[in-house]
């Protein structure tokens, strides 16, 4: 959606297409770092997304039993660079549609062929197929992409399956809405990050523990607990509360490729993110920005050349960042209590801007896109 209204600020014609039937479930909460700032500034709705968002400037994190460890202040590592913003992701789509956004629902890609001129896409929508011709293919169908298959053929994506899964839901606001809370237990994880009117929860374990629901998983968790606080009290209820709470196997995925002629793979379908470091949404609306910016002004027949040099200029900053994620998935999701008991002392003693170093490498050097696309002329 990001990638689609930059282009029609540039003054182009996306055909936005999107698999799901309609618009009834946008999704839970997202932690947004300032490399989305770029893409809001030229969209025009940073304050929008203001108005409809929270500052995250502090984090909190217990102890495998309940304790309280840390409170670290996240202002400190990023208002240097930008906003740092919880939002509902329902709510960010009315910050990017602020200037109305066409989408055609139900629809499907079922077959890309190049051509000479550009790219012939077999779309199924609904009980319909159509064949359209487009410039450009951009991929961005989410992290079990179904495009991307058509487009990578028998190529294998690489998969990091933690083999941990849990339950995202919401629960009522209290008065931190600034505060992210995280509670790193032997087996457990649970977290709670406010977005505007709201808290998101995210409860999860080992998928072998969590498949017999949640009910008997938050008894685990209860007794494994030896202090507790109104948040955590809170975060479980609306877990137990909820009748059919959403469950999120934490996988995540990267794609050999990203280019292809005139395709490009973008978002959770080119790389997704697992949610430990809570910067994958803002990678994407990174490389779509990055993207849209190296094809502003470029000319039918530049496109592969400049899908070339995106894949060049943005890759290594994602991949970056998504092992960073991995890194931090296997420091969290564990189950021994010694294990458990190290690192609460680990987090006693370090603060999370160690955790978050290779975040703030990639924010202090933001990318531009102007360089690659100039080399990407040159080479054309």
């Amino acid at each position: 959606m990001t990638a689609a209204q930059l282009l029609r600020r540039d003054g182009r014609h996306p055909v936005l297409i999107e698999r799901a039937a309609d618009d009834s479930h946008p999704g839970y909460m997202l932690a947004l770092m300032p490399m989305v700032d770029q893409a809001l500034e030229e969209l025009g709705v940073r304050e929008q997304y203001r108005e409809n968002s929270v500052p995250l400037s502090r984090y909190a994190a217990h102890s495998h039993t309940g304790h309280m460890r840390r409170e670290d202040s996240m202002s400190s590592i990023f208002d240097q660079y930008g906003d740092y913003r919880g939002i509902g992701r329902g709510e960010l789509i009315e910050v990017l549609t602020t200037d109305d956004c066409a989408v055609t629902f139900d629809s499907a890609v079922t077959t890309l062929m190049d051509t000479a001129s550009g790219v012939v896409a077999t779309l199924a929508v609904g009980d319909q197929t159509h064949e359209l011709e487009f410039d450009l293919v951009v991929v961005a169908d989410g992290i079990h992409s179904a495009t991307r298959a058509v487009v990578l053929g028998a190529r294998p994506v690489e998969i990091v399956d933690t083999e941990w899964g849990g339950w995202v839901v919401w629960a009522p606001e209290d008065a931190e809405s600034d505060l992210g809370e995280e509670l790193w237990g032997a087996g457990f994880f649970l977290g709670t990050y406010p977005v505007k009117g709201s808290i998101g929860v995210f409860l999860g374990g080992p998928s072998a523990d969590t498949r017999g629901g949640a009910a008997p998983f938050i008894d685990r968790v209860r007794r494994s607990l030896k202090e507790s606080s109104p948040r955590i009290e809170s975060a479980l209820r609306a877990v137990a509360d909820d009748p059919d709470p959403y469950y999120w196997p934490l996988t995540d995925c990267r794609s050999p490729r990203w280019a292809f002629l005139r395709t490009a793979l973008l978002g959770d379908a080119a790389a997704g993110f697992l949610p430990t470091a809570g910067i994958g949404a803002g990678m994407a609306m990174e490389s779509a920005w990055v993207l849209t910016r190296m094809l502003r002004g470029a000319a039918p027949a530049a496109i592969p050349a400049v899908l070339a040099a995106y894949e060049q200029a943005q890759r290594p900053r994602v991949e970056s960042a998504q092992s960073n994620s991995r890194a931090l998935a296997g420091a969290i999701f564990r189950r021994s209590r010694i294990l458990a008991v190290l690192r609460d002392l680990a987090i006693r003693m370090v603060s999370v801007t160690f955790a978050l170093k290779p975040i703030q490498n990639l924010l202090a050097n933001s990318p531009n896109p102007e360089p690659a696309v100039a080399e990407a002329e040159r080479g054309r």
